[in-house]
């Protein structure tokens, strides 16, 4: 679950002097609207309730696991399809053991301890005095002392607690898509609380275009600082698909506002995080090749096209030239098991790491129009290419000596980095240079071969090597 390490990172943030802001979207009002309808309003200040993602679930096994039979015949044209079966009264005929499977399901569903959503996880454990909540939930659950009551919330409450986290009288905000447009919470000049934003992207949603609008909320002119932005995720590699989306948005957002890719994203995610670039199209069709010739790991061809649904092959056998889009592979890797999915996507991106690697390593990486950082520059030759005959316009080439300060790694943090798990220190024998052996991802070539790699971190710098150079060298 994503809540046991938030809380920790959250109460890690407040005790260096951050200021804490958490986008979600989802707010679970309508269950508890749903199951405080059931309960006299005489109980509202002890209750005993549970309101968990897990009712919604209870709620889809109860109305619609599929339990009624289902039977085969031919069309007129001698296809075999299959519909409803109905008994000779024209009822339903029902399956026992489709009906003792969902039984089974929401038995064991219903044992298991409860969780509660994040937003009133974070509640219960920071409590309201430090929390601000601008969400649209009228009623909410919060915790006073040992017991659990109602909470009736204006409709001015937004604007209270907006005020309270501006005021620096609460130091964690939360709010949601309707906190999320025609509000600032960055850290401005003119409010008390300017200490650091730390945003995080608890929750991104189905829609790109509010999730970029809220991280939006804390990051805006007239401020002390900017915000350190930190999307969360699990271990389930389809939900990348929805922060796939929002690096793909920021990045042509910020080519059409100020003319520069890296802008749009301000560093908030990696270049294999936009699942939907070059890059990744040219690593999928790659991933098909693997799989129509037998080697990827994990999941055969037949396997992929039963649990996808996904065509790859024309009537010959061969692969086809139209192949799925990289957005319809996505779609449907989210509607795998949890084991699938992730061994699927294993496998794509080391194709698309290895990609990008490649291109970063051969300099040929396209990042767009990027701003130059360095101690200090000096244009060293000015020459005209070319000079138009009409105006006397002229195009001019600029060669810039920049000059750049070295940062070399402490000893201190090169003994912390060597403590990590599969690190160690290394001497090189012949050259006595000194280096921390670390990790690296192995490199996939197009014809399935894994190459299994290290890392060297040097005084002034790194290099990844093959295992094969590493044992070569002294």
């Amino acid at each position: 679950m994503k809540c046991p390490t938030l809380i920790a990172a959250i109460v890690r943030d407040i005790e260096v002097g951050h200021a804490v802001v958490l986008q979600a979207v989802s707010t679970n009002e309508a269950l508890l609207d749903r199951r405080l309808a059931e309960i006299p309003t005489s109980e509202w200040a002890d209750l005993s309730i549970d309101i968990t993602p897990r009712e919604f679930v209870l709620d889809y096994l109860s109305h619609s696991f599929p339990t009624q039979l289902f039977e085969l015949y031919s069309d007129d044209e001698g296809n075999v399809l299959s519909r409803l079966a109905y008994d000779a009264d024209g009822n339903p005929i029902i399956s026992r053991e489709a009906i003792e499977r969902r039984d089974r399901m929401i038995e064991h569903l219903a044992s298991l301890p409860p969780v509660q959503g994040a937003l009133d996880q974070i509640l219960h454990r920071f409590g309201t005095d430090l929390v601000a909540e601008v969400t649209g939930r009228s009623r909410r659950i919060v915790r006073c002392n040992d017991r659990l009551c109602v909470e009736t919330r204006p409709a001015s409450a937004n604007f209270v607690e907006t005020a309270a986290f501006m005021d620096d009288d609460k130091r964690i905000l939360v709010f949601s898509d309707a906190g999320g447009t025609g509000r600032s919470y960055h850290a401005d000049l003119g409010c008390r609380n300017q200490r650091q934003r730390v945003h995080y992207l608890l929750e991104p949603g189905w829609r790109a275009d509010a999730a970029i609008q809220g991280l939006g909320r804390s990051n805006r002119t007239n401020q002390k600082q900017p915000p350190i932005f930190r999307p969360v995720a699990t271990d389930v590699k389809g939900e990348k698909r929805f922060l796939s989306t929002i690096a793909r948005r920021l990045d042509t957002l910020g080519a059409i506002t100020r003319g520069q890719r890296q802008t749009g994203g301000q560093g908030l995610f990696r270049a294999d995080d936009n699942l939907e670039s070059a890059y990744a199209k040219a690593a999928l069709r790659q991933f098909y090749q693997l799989l129509h010739g037998g080697r990827a790991e994990g999941c055969s061809l037949t396997k992929f096209q039963d649990a996808t649904g996904l065509d790859l092959l024309d009537e010959d056998g061969s692969l086809r030239e139209e192949l799925p889009p990289i957005t319809q592979f996505l779609n449907r890797v989210l509607a795998l098991r949890i084991d699938l999915q992730n061994t699927l996507f294993a496998t794509f991106e080391s194709l698309l790491e290895a990609r990008i690697e490649s291109a970063l390593a051969a300099g040929t990486y396209d990042i767009g129009v990027e701003t130059l950082t360095a101690e200090s520059f000096r244009v060293a030759e000015r020459r005209t290419v070319h000079t138009h005959e009409a105006t006397g316009a002229e195009t001019r080439c600029y060669r810039v000596l920049s000059k750049d300060r070295n940062h070399p790694l402490p000893l201190a943090k090169a003994i912390e980095t060597a403590r990590s798990t599969g690190c160690r220190l290394l001497i090189n024998t012949q050259s006595d240079r000194a280096a921390v052996q670390a990790p690296a991802s192995s490199l996939m070539h197009d014809d399935a071969r894994i190459e299994a790699r290290t890392r060297l971190i040097r005084s002034m710098g790194r290099e990844t090597v093959t295992l094969d150079e590493f044992a070569r060298s002294h």
